[in-house]
């Protein structure tokens, strides 16, 4: 007997994942998504790995969730599938691993592994939140992209001994793990609509950082972390928290959930829930050069919330990023658009 999904949460027909990227994370991939070939470039990159050898891992290491193992799970994903509306529901599987954690694995037919350590976290509606968090991967086509990022990163590591090589390598992973924790902000307001419940949201977040012993932890001085952390002495501890990023493809515990927090609250979740949301039919005609101009705000706007002193420098500097980013993509745009007409005559 097929599963039915849960109809009392709000479902999302035909919603695009661009309405709940961060915008920095949705800039990237509307940009990238447009360039010519860059399509091509990813499919030579994937095949660095095998998909079908990581199944093939899985699905004799771990437990495949369905309707007789794991029910409940199996719910969580068709539940998210549903309100997400995507074309199919992915596998998952739940492998042996005390350490808590979750992901979305492959570009063809992409599916989704989660931890013991994990399942046994969480209670049933904050396995909702990290259910719903791959999904809104999967949707996003976070999976394909990060594909690029792990190739680069094991070339980087190859060509080390190459110095120039190595440094012009290092600046793209770089910039690419930036772009990875932003995605991993969009996934985290993917979880949200999933769930529709932001203190389960929370707790979930809470548990990543501190364990289980939720009952030992509070939410406000949890939130008071978050801001001692924002808040720096002085511009070095900024710098401190700028290096202690790299080589991370995850925010810390507590800018997760002060950044999921900061959205909960405003208007855009409540206009998502009362169905004003971009499309995937709409996809086609988004803006690069928009896109790339709400990536530059969404950045000066952080960088005005917040109370380090680096970031309020960067934001001085950073003063006319939003209309000149907004100029490049806008020359690439033409430049790949006039490319393709050409090819078309």
């Amino acid at each position: 007997m097929a599963t039915t999904p849960d109809r009392t949460r709000t479902r999302f027909p035909d919603i695009s994942s661009r309405a709940y990227e961060h915008p920095a994370d949705r800039g990237a991939l509307v940009a990238l998504r447009s360039l010519r070939g860059f399509d091509t470039v990813l499919r030579k990159m994937a095949g660095l790995f095998s998909e079908r050898a990581l199944r093939l891992h899985f699905l004799s290491g771990a437990v495949r969730v369905g309707e007789t193992q794991f029910a409940a799970v199996h719910q969580d994903v068709v539940d998210a599938v549903h309100i997400l509306d995507l074309p199919d529901v992915p596998d998952l599987y739940v492998v042996l691993d005390p350490v808590p954690r979750a992901m979305a694995i492959g570009k063809d037919k992409p599916f989704i592994v989660v931890s013991t350590g994990l399942f046994d976290l969480l209670d049933a509606e904050e396995r909702r939140f990290v259910v719903g968090h791959e999904v809104g991967h999967i949707l996003s086509g976070h999976a394909v992209y990060r594909t690029l990022l792990l190739a680069l990163t094991n070339l980087a590591l190859r060509v080390a001994w190459l110095p120039l090589g190595y440094v012009g390598l290092r600046a793209i992973v770089l910039a690419l793990e930036e772009w990875h924790r932003k995605s991993e902000l969009s996934a985290d307001r993917a979880g949200l609509l999933t769930l529709q419940d932001p203190d389960a949201a929370k707790r979930a977040l809470m548990k990543l950082a501190g364990g289980s012993r939720l009952a030992e932890m509070d939410i406000e001085a949890f939130h008071q972390q978050a801001r001692e952390y924002d808040a720096a002495e002085d511009a070095r501890d900024g710098l401190l928290k700028l290096l202690s990023l790299m080589g991370r493809t995850h925010p810390h515990a507590v800018v997760r959930l002060a950044e999921l927090d900061h959205w909960a609250g405003s208007g855009e979740y409540s206009r998502i829930l009362a169905g004003d949301y971009a499309r995937r039919s709409d996809d086609a005609d988004a803006s690069i050069s928009q896109e790339a101009r709400n990536a530059a705000k969404s950045y000066q706007e952080a960088w005005a919330r917040s109370a380090d002193p680096l970031m309020k420098i960067l934001r001085d500097v950073a003063g006319g990023a939003q209309d000149a980013s907004g100029k490049i993509f806008d020359n690439i745009f033409n430049r790949n658009r006039e490319e393709r007409d050409r090819g078309e005559e």
